[in-house]
């Protein structure tokens, strides 16, 4: 099993969910997330003096899959995400040992 994290641009959720109802993907989670990078955040002017915000504010998704479903996942993330422009984002994969569903108890791909 595998974790699949994507940073991606908040104008995009609605296009990167979609592509993942798609091939099948029924559940994840999200978050909004803030990050600095080589894409310069929005400037803040106050009383006369303008400051660099620096923060920029993406969506942060965590996919839980089998280690068959990676491919397809970052493929549907990577083509509905991408604007190629700086600041698209970043995909992490990491391997999951064990997985569990709290309301049963069932294990691994089962409690996916």
């Amino acid at each position: 099993m595998k974790k699949i994290e994507a940073i991606i641009r908040l104008s995009k959720f609605e296009e990167v969910r979609d592509a993942l109802a798609d091939i099948g993907v029924r559940f994840f989670t999200f978050k909004d997330v803030k990050g600095y990078g080589q894409e310069t955040g929005p400037r803040i002017v106050y009383r006369g003096s303008t400051y660099d915000a620096g923060f920029i504010g993406r969506v942060q998704l965590d996919i839980l899959c089998e280690d068959e479903k990676v491919d397809a996942i970052i493929e549907a993330i990577l083509s509905s995400a991408r604007t190629g422009e700086i600041g698209d984002g970043k995909i992490s994969v990491y391997p999951v040992e064990e997985v569990i569903r709290i309301r049963n108890g069932e294990r691994g791909a089962e409690a996916l």
